[in-house]
């Protein structure tokens, strides 16, 4: 049924599920080049998003540690650049390592592996450039920065055989994605402290609340393939798991904060982001996965309000 309904669009014209509706990578890339941009996920940005907040926040920190100012908008931009291009490559070596199972969940068939919309040779030398091109914006941070980068590489080649050995590969992404908790702070102190380890444990804390609910979107298929997460592990005691994962969170980046020298601004955030948190669990439904969808992509927002506040803390004097 899959193929025959797909078979009426040109392979360049085919969305991927969950996609942002009109977005500019499916409206305004050259044909050839769309499958690419859906190989690295370029039109579902909530991805990139997820990799980059946790870096943000960390580069901040470091400057209200410092004496406050304005944070090193080069070292920003960087992070921006780099959270877009390694999360593509992460997903584009995910794609590879999932291209059989993906084509037996009805949320990834249309994925440009399983529907032939790259091949597997062109994938693998995407993802080589993708690399290529995150070593090059690495190389403009301190050695101490290059290092930890570098080291980061395991746990994303790791990552995406997780689901076959443990319910809980949730760990893992959470490592992976948090990892620029350790790199903003490094990139302006060249060094790490404790403030920053405890923001990458909240951040990891985090990723767990988000991407279970994230996961709930997949657990039926997942169960028939075999494939294991945390929402399938928790079952019907998700949300009691999720209100401990996201209280975990938003206590560490909270200690974080108070090692770092923050103030009052800089724990409003966080309270922001727990109003946030609790809106989220209020109208979690776990059978339901268009709302665990739109509650995974909140997550956004619940970042950003941490790193706003956190701006405004170091902005003030």
């Amino acid at each position: 049924m899959y193929t025959a309904r797909m078979s009426n669009v040109s392979s360049s014209d085919q969305r991927v599920a969950d996609a942002v509706t009109g977005h500019w990578a499916d409206r305004y890339l050259p044909p050839r080049l769309r499958p690419y941009a859906r190989l690295m996920r370029l039109e579902r940005p909530i991805g990139w998003w997820l990799l980059l907040i946790p870096c943000w926040w960390s580069l901040i920190l470091a400057q209200i540690a410092n004496g406050k100012g304005l944070p090193n908008l080069w070292y920003a931009l960087l992070f921006l650049l780099g959270a877009i291009i390694m999360r593509g490559a992460g997903c584009t070596l995910n794609d590879i390592a999932d291209r059989n199972f993906d084509g037996q969940v009805a949320r990834t068939q249309s994925r440009p592996l399983p529907s032939g919309q790259v091949s597997l040779r062109g994938a693998f030398v995407f993802l080589a450039l993708q690399a290529l091109a995150g070593l090059v914006i690495l190389l403009n941070f301190n050695w101490t920065t290059v290092l930890l980068g570098i080291a980061s590489l395991t746990i994303v080649i790791v990552y995406p055989f997780m689901k076959r050995i443990t319910y809980w590969p949730q760990v893992v992404l959470g490592l992976a994605f948090n990892w620029g908790a350790l790199l903003g702070w490094s990139a302006v102190h060249g060094r790490l402290a404790w403030a920053p380890v405890l923001l990458y444990l909240g951040g990891i804390a985090w990723t767990l609340g988000y991407d279970t609910i994230y996961a709930h979107q997949d657990k039926d298929d997942d169960l028939l393939i075999g494939v294991k997460s945390t929402a399938l592990r928790f079952g019907n005691a998700t949300l009691y798991w999720l209100v401990f994962f996201f209280a975990l969170a938003l206590v560490l980046i909270d200690v974080a904060i108070v090692l770092a020298g923050g103030t009052l601004l800089s724990h409003i955030g966080v309270a922001a982001a727990a109003l946030h948190a609790t809106w989220q669990l209020v109208r979690f439904r776990a059978d339901d996965p268009d709302r665990c969808l739109m509650l995974f992509r909140s997550n956004r927002n619940l970042g950003l309000l941490i790193a706003f506040f956190l701006l405004l803390d170091t902005l003030i004097p």
